[in-house]
């Protein structure tokens, strides 16, 4: 008999409470709250596989139209991205969801309906001649200019503009229809000169 109440008290004393039971619960709810919000990485990993794809869609219209038209879009006068990449629609696809980034959890857009007057996710290059591999559509970058390796190009906290990943970079569209990654600082050069410009989207 005092053997098993030495055992039972044994147990008692290495159980969990149900304060610390409900602890753990709370961290554990806590992590993955965390992990899926769109400042968790896991969750933009995610999302920056859904853009890249996305990118290869949105690439077959323009390849429709630069098949049509011997140029990809451009339009005289524009200050933003949605009025050019606004061209592609509905004409070459109707799938506007294409042009929002999956990273920024906006609101979608009207389908089949242009949308120059509307605000999208991504930056375009215009005034690209010749048929060198160029790029074409990248994430929201931090600013318009050209930009040479090791400079940034998108957010490095989560914040302001070039932050469609929050701080986990962003993708880039090339003419050839390939879609690469970029941490904040180009790991490659995206540099040009006039008369190519980078239209940045309307802010949001």
């Amino acid at each position: 008999m005092p053997l098993r109440k030495g055992m039972n008290r044994t147990r008692k004393n290495t159980g969990f409470s149900l304060i610390e039971l409900l602890i753990t619960m709370v961290l554990l709810i806590v992590l993955v709250v965390i992990a899926n919000s769109r400042s968790g990485r896991s969750f933009q990993q995610e999302k920056l596989a859904i853009c890249n794809r996305n990118l290869q869609s949105m690439y077959v219209a323009f390849s429709l139209y630069k098949n049509e038209k011997s140029t990809y879009p451009q339009l005289a006068g524009a200050q933003t991205s949605e009025p050019v990449l606004s061209q592609l629609v509905p004409k070459y696809t109707t799938m506007t969801e294409y042009f929002i980034c999956p990273g920024t959890k906006a609101a979608p857009l009207p389908q089949g309906k242009p949308f120059a007057g509307q605000v999208i996710d991504y930056a375009c290059y215009t005034g690209w001649s010749g048929n060198n591999t160029v790029p074409l559509v990248t994430d929201r970058q931090v600013n318009s200019n050209p930009k040479r390796s090791a400079e940034l190009i998108f957010s490095l906290d989560g914040k302001g503009d070039g932050s469609n990943h929050n701080k986990f970079g962003g993708n880039v569209l090339m003419s050839d229809g390939s879609v690469f990654f970029s941490p904040a600082r180009l790991k490659v050069e995206l540099w040009f000169e006039s008369p190519v410009m980078l239209l940045p989207p309307k802010p949001r």
